[in-house]
C-alpha cells in the first residue's frame, strides 16, 4: 500500500443497506464526516527510533542510486522527513508469479532540510522480507528533491496476498518520518497464473474483475467484524459466523466501488446483492448488505459506530443487531485515499 499525503480537505459519502428479499435500495448521500485520517494498522514510530536490526552495507539496486556521490556536510540540527509520491514499479496487489524476482521503486520527496546520501538506507522493517537486504543505501537528494529508492526482492513461494515494510534510517540508524507514518510498503498477490490473477470468478451479472492497484487490508476487516460482534454481545444477541463465500462477495464490491469511484449496492456491470452472493456460491433464504465510503477513511470500529449511530436509514443498525442473519462477510478496499467498506448479511 502506498503512503498517500492526505489532504485537509474532507469528503465522505455514506451508502446505505439494502436487503436482498427486496429491489436494492440506491445509496443515499448524507452527511459529512470530520474523522482524522487513520493508518491502517499500528503504524511503526513517527519520530526518528532507534531499530534493532543491523544495518548492512549493499549495492544501490536502482538506477537512480548515486551512492558514490559525494554531497556537502549536513548541519547539525537539519531535520529528516519524507513524503511517499509514487509507487514506480510493483503497485499494491500486483500479480507476481510464486518465486519470481522484482525489483520494488518507491519514489519519495525530501521533505526535511537534510541532505540524504549513501549513510541513508532504506531496511527492511516488519512481515514479510521477500529476500530482501537488511538495507540499501539512497541516493544523494538534496530538501525539495524526489528519489527513486529500490529493492531486489523474490516473491514468496506461498499463493496468496503478501506484504512487507520498509523504512528510511538516517546515519544514527533512526527510523524518518514518511508522511503520517513511517513506513513504505508493498502488497503482492502471488499466483501460479499472473494473466489470471486478478479476475475475480463469476459471471459478468455477479462478481467483478478488478484490475486498479487497491489495496485490500486485513485488519480493517478483522476490526469491523470484531466491532459488530462485540456489539451484538452487548444487546445479547449471539455473534455472526463469518462464511468465506459472504466475503468473497463483500470483497468483490468494495473492490469494485474502489476501482470504479462508486458509491452503492449495483456493481459496475449491474451486479446487485443477490447476484453477487449467488456468484460467490453461497445459497440464501435471505441476505442483505451495509457499504460505506469515506474519504479519510475510518476505521473498521469507526464505520461500524457510523452504521450503529445512522439516522438517515435505520436498516444500518438493524442489520447489525439482527435475529434474521446468522453468517456475515466483510470486504475492505482503499484507493485514492478512500476507504471503502462493505458487510453482506446472509442467512442459508
Amino acid at each position: 500500500m502506498n503512503k498517500k499525503t492526505f489532504f485537509n480537505t474532507l469528503m465522505v459519502l455514506i451508502l446505505c443497506g439494502c436487503t436482498a428479499q427486496a429491489t436494492a435500495q440506491a445509496a443515499v448521500p448524507t452527511s459529512t464526516q470530520t474523522q482524522a485520517p487513520v493508518a491502517t494498522e499500528s503504524p511503526a514510530s513517527v519520530t526518528d527510533t532507534p531499530t534493532p536490526e543491523e544495518t548492512l552495507a549493499a549495492t544501490p539496486t536502482g538506477p537512480t542510486a548515486t551512492a558514490e556521490t559525494p554531497r556537502p556536510t549536513n548541519e547539525a540540527n537539519c531535520t529528516n522527513s519524507a513524503a511517499f509520491v509514487a509507487d514506480v514499479t510493483v503497485p499494491d496487489n500486483t500479480s507476481i508469479g510464486a518465486g519470481t524476482p522484482f525489483t520494488k521503486t518507491w519514489r519519495v520527496s525530501n521533505t526535511g532540510t537534510c541532505i540524504w546520501g549513501p549513510d541513508y538506507t532504506l531496511s527492511y522493517y516488519s512481515e514479510e522480507r521477500m529476500n530482501a537486504l537488511a538495507s540499501v543505501p539512497l541516493p544523494v537528494t538534496y530538501p525539495g528533491q524526489t528519489a527513486d529508492i529500490s529493492i531486489n526482492l523474490t516473491a514468496p513461494n506461498a499463493l496468496g496476498s503478501h506484504r512487507g515494510n520498509f523504512v528510511i534510517k538516517n546515519p544514527a540508524a533512526l527510523i524518518m518520518q514518511v508522511d503520517q507514518d513511517s513506513r513504505l510498503w508493498l502488497v503482492i498477490n502471488v499466483t501460479n497464473d499472473v494473466s489470471n490473477a486478478t479476475a475475480v470468478p463469476g459471471s459478468d451479472a455477479g462478481l467483478v474483475t478488478s484490475t486498479c492497484a487497491f489495496f485490500a487490508e486485513v485488519t480493517n476487516v478483522t476490526e469491523t467484524i470484531d466491532a459488530i460482534n462485540v456489539y451484538r454481545a452487548e444487546n445479547g444477541l449471539p455473534a455472526y459466523k463469518v462464511n468465506s463465500l459472504l466475503a468473497k462477495a463483500a470483497q468483490s464490491h468494495a473492490n469494485d466501488m474502489a476501482c470504479n469511484s462508486l458509491f452503492g449496492h449495483t456493481g459496475s456491470n449491474g451486479s446487485s446483492i443477490q447476484s453477487r452472493v449467488t456468484a460467490a456460491g453461497y445459497v440464501y433464504s435471505s441476505a442483505t448488505e451495509n457499504v460505506y465510503g469515506s474519504y479519510p477513511a475510518l476505521t473498521g470500529a469507526g464505520v461500524v459506530n457510523w452504521w450503529k449511530n445512522d439516522k438517515s436509514d435505520l436498516r444500518h443498525n438493524l442489520n447489525l443487531i439482527s435475529d434474521t442473519y446468522t453468517e456475515i462477510g466483510v470486504g475492505y478496499s482503499f484507493f485514492n485515499n478512500f476507504g471503502y467498506y462493505v458487510v453482506v448479511f446472509g442467512t442459508p
